[in-house]
């Protein structure tokens, strides 16, 4: 699942994950996500953290809050790289972080590093 509410940035994670063979559900914001993750199931969550009416912070904790997807690997997504915003992430349950924009190549390393773990 790739939660963000930037229309390049799904399409370009919906596009390099579905060239490697994974199936993509697309969100624009949490309150979309949240909506959708029960239908879908994802193995693995990209989400923003920049984003209008339910922040990546508070999605992130929702998600996992959730004991049906407390052990989801969820990737925040963010342009900014600080130490701050990491260890926020790490405060709310994500697995990792993604300095946007991101390649190809560091997308798919992240998608197969939790791919093996689940």
């Amino acid at each position: 699942m790739v939660i963000d509410d930037s229309n390049t940035i799904r399409k370009s994670a919906e596009i390099f994950l579905v060239q490697a063979g994974c199936q993509v559900v697309l969100a624009e914001d949490g309150f979309d996500a949240l909506a959708k993750i029960a239908d879908h199931q994802p193995d693995l969550v990209f989400c923003d953290i920049l984003m209008p009416r339910l922040d990546g912070y508070q999605t992130c904790a929702l998600i996992k809050k959730n004991p049906r997807f407390a052990g989801t690997p969820v990737v925040m997504l963010s342009s900014k790289d600080g130490l701050f915003d990491r260890a926020r992430g790490r405060m709310v349950g994500s697995d990792e972080y993604l300095t946007k924009p991101f390649t190809k190549d560091s997308l798919l390393n992240t998608v197969a590093a939790h791919a093996r773990n689940n």
